[in-house]
């Protein structure tokens, strides 16, 4: 494998990849040392002096604007919600669409996504699914367009089986077509190099506690600010341009920012956010291509070993369709999730197998661990999977 960084004294930065063979990042990643480090500042803060306020407050805008930076964005274009499923809705809300508009999404992508839309039909908005495929791009859109279609929304990489879509060529089309276009990056941030400009998207939403190594309860959305448009389904004094000094509601000062502080409502999850920014730096430090082209390789030594047991992969192969890091193995969850959980090994049941999530600080040691475990059970005798299992400490 190519040395992409010193992944040694990055894995010293979660502890829990020393306890547990980890592969289960796309579900949640382990606590890294900087990021328990901010919060801990947090929180010796609060307790001293009931907390600093605007300082924290200005840690706040130091995090926006870095993760602007990660997006390829402006900082003014970043609002903090509480999690994917919070960006979407204020996403699919804030869209322009009334009886009759369409949208389209693809049949089988995350839940939360569709059900942002979905919930608009009883405003007579349509929402049409296309077919998962092993590719989807910009031809998988293009024949269910029509004088009708509004959006776009989709995922940028499936949860449940790796696909990484060619949003880039859908955001074309929706710019051609004049489409608004929604993208969820949860599984993909964090891991692969996000611009939402290429993307050319009119929102793009997220969660931190993947990829971005936050702890749940703190979201990300996106929003073109040039889609001025876009108007909040809820309003806060927060998310005025002049918010009240006397705290006094008045029907003339209800003017939204021209900025994403527009889908805020204050009173900001300050713990998750500065670690956030902790996080961010950390993944900085060891530069998103390489955590990409880490877990590339990581996947295609994972590929290799499976191909050795003639062990199937659920999701695509070829590095162009494929996320980096997530991987769905064709073994049947309910046969083997304990299986795997006994013999020291975190990951996922999935839809179709047994999802394998890589992060930044796994290894090939990590990839024959779980190898050599699908390799034991198959093994006929009893003693000889003892033995091959003893060998793997």
């Amino acid at each position: 494998m190519t040395q992409h960084y010193d992944v040694a004294a990055v894995r010293q930065a979660f502890p829990a990849a020393e306890h547990v063979v980890y592969l289960d990042s796309g579900f949640q990643t382990p606590l890294s040392r900087p990021v328990k480090e901010a919060y801990e500042r947090f929180l010796h803060e609060g307790f001293e002096t009931a907390g600093p306020k605007q300082v924290w407050l200005s840690r706040l805008e130091e995090t926006r604007a870095k993760v602007a930076t990660l997006f390829g964005a402006q900082p003014h274009e970043i609002a903090f919600t509480k999690n994917t499923s919070e960006s979407m809705n204020i996403a699919a809300n804030a869209l322009p669409l009334k009886a009759g508009d369409k949208v389209l999404m693809i049949h089988g992508d995350h839940p939360n996504n569709a059900y942002a839309f979905l919930n608009l039909k009883k405003k007579g908005v349509e929402v049409v699914f296309i077919p998962m495929t092993p590719v989807v791009n910009a031809d998988s859109f293009r024949s269910h367009i029509d004088d009708r279609t509004r959006a776009i929304s989709m995922s940028h990489v499936t949860f449940h089986a790796g696909h990484r879509f060619d949003v880039e060529s859908v955001g074309e089309l929706c710019e051609r077509h004049g489409l608004y276009f929604v993208v969820d990056v949860m599984q993909g941030i964090g891991v692969t190099p996000i611009n939402a400009k290429t993307m050319k998207a009119t929102f793009i939403g997220s969660g931190t506690h993947k990829g971005l190594l936050v702890p749940q309860g703190l979201g990300l959305l996106y929003w073109d600010s040039s889609k001025i448009e876009m108007e909040p389904a809820y309003l806060a004094a927060a998310s005025l341009a002049e918010p009240p000094t006397d705290f006094i509601a008045r029907e003339d000062n209800m003017a939204l920012p021209a900025t994403a502080g527009r889908f805020e409502l204050g009173n900001y999850n300050l713990p998750a956010i500065q670690g956030l920014g902790a996080a961010i730096d950390l993944i900085n430090t060891v530069g998103i291509e390489n955590i990409e082209g880490h877990c590339f390789d990581l996947g295609d030594y994972l590929i290799e070993r499976l191909d050795e047991l003639d062990v199937g992969l659920v999701g695509p192969r070829d590095r162009q369709h494929r996320a980096p890091h997530i991987y769905v193995i064709a073994l049947p969850a309910a046969e083997w999730l304990d299986y795997f959980t006994q013999n020291g090994i975190r990951i996922s049941p999935e839809r179709d197998g047994i999802r394998v999530s890589l992060g930044m600080f796994n290894t090939t040691a990590d990839i024959d661990r779980l190898v050599e475990a699908v390799r034991a059970r198959n093994v006929p005798s009893t003693q000889a999977r003892t033995a091959v299992l003893s060998k793997l400490g």
